[in-house]
């Protein structure tokens, strides 16, 4: 167990020892409660500090809410670089998330990137197709954050945060990194697959397994409720922002 906050002087996070390419990464997450406009909540993958002008990075970032204390989950890809080109999905809660503890996942393998929030997918993102030229492919690191994002985050900056309701304490459990560890550090354009797992429970391989490959029909049914009942934007449905929309769109 573990807590990271936010107050007026700085935000804090966590970041994983070791680099992995591909792999299953979750975390047990219970948000700050109370008013939390402009807070944003991040656990993600990123290559940034190795390549900062070709990075690959796949994001599940909670955003505090406005008045109301609604928080939204919004999954995010970017691929080589493409920072111009932030591929959102943003959900409504259908649960209390600053209540309890729930898990936040990531499937990130040769197939498919899938993100689920207590077992349940929300989206995925095929490595096929138009989707190739747009897949992260380099080894990434795991990250834990929270920081200030009221520029952006809650209805595009119209809510900052007030510090008055600081600091913002988020409680961390049972972290899972399990997957193909990077060895760059020993031996450049080193990947071990061995299953590296910091987590007592006791999973399949994440890089290999049927599970993993493609999702059961239980899933693709609990896909499509999670998304036609919660999601209330997509990247690909916001023609005033892409003239011309992303390959994948179409």
């Amino acid at each position: 167990m573990a807590s990271i906050a936010l107050d007026k002087s700085s935000g804090s996070g966590l970041i994983s020892r070791n680099d992995f390419h591909y792999g299953f990464f979750s975390a047990a997450i219970k948000l700050p409660p109370g008013i939390s406009s402009g807070v944003v909540l991040a656990f993600y993958l990123s290559n940034a500090d190795k390549y900062p002008h070709n990075h690959d990075e796949i994001d599940i970032e909670l955003l505090g809410h406005d008045k109301r204390n609604n928080w939204v989950l919004q999954t995010n890809i970017y691929a080589n670089g493409g920072v111009s080109t932030g591929r959102e999905e943003k959900f409504y809660f259908w649960f209390d998330p600053t209540a309890q503890h729930h898990y936040y996942s990531i499937i990130w393998n040769t197939h498919h990137v899938v993100f689920l929030v207590d077992s349940i997918p929300v989206r995925e993102f095929p490595n096929r197709g138009a989707f190739s030229s747009v897949y992260p492919s380099k080894p990434m690191s795991v990250y834990v954050t929270i920081w200030d994002g009221s520029d952006w985050a809650t209805h595009g900056g119209k809510y900052p945060i007030n510090y008055n309701y600081a600091p913002f304490v988020a409680s961390l459990a049972e972290m899972e990194m399990s997957g193909c560890m990077s060895n760059e550090t020993v031996l450049p354009n080193s990947i071990s697959c061995s299953k590296a797992s910091h987590s007592s429970s006791s999973r399949s391989d994440p890089v290999y397994g049927q599970e993993f490959i493609s999702l059961s029909k239980q899933q693709i049914t609990a896909l499509d409720w999670a998304r036609s009942k919660n999601m209330f934007y997509s990247y690909c449905k916001d023609t005033s922002r892409f003239k011309v929309m992303p390959s994948e769109c179409k």
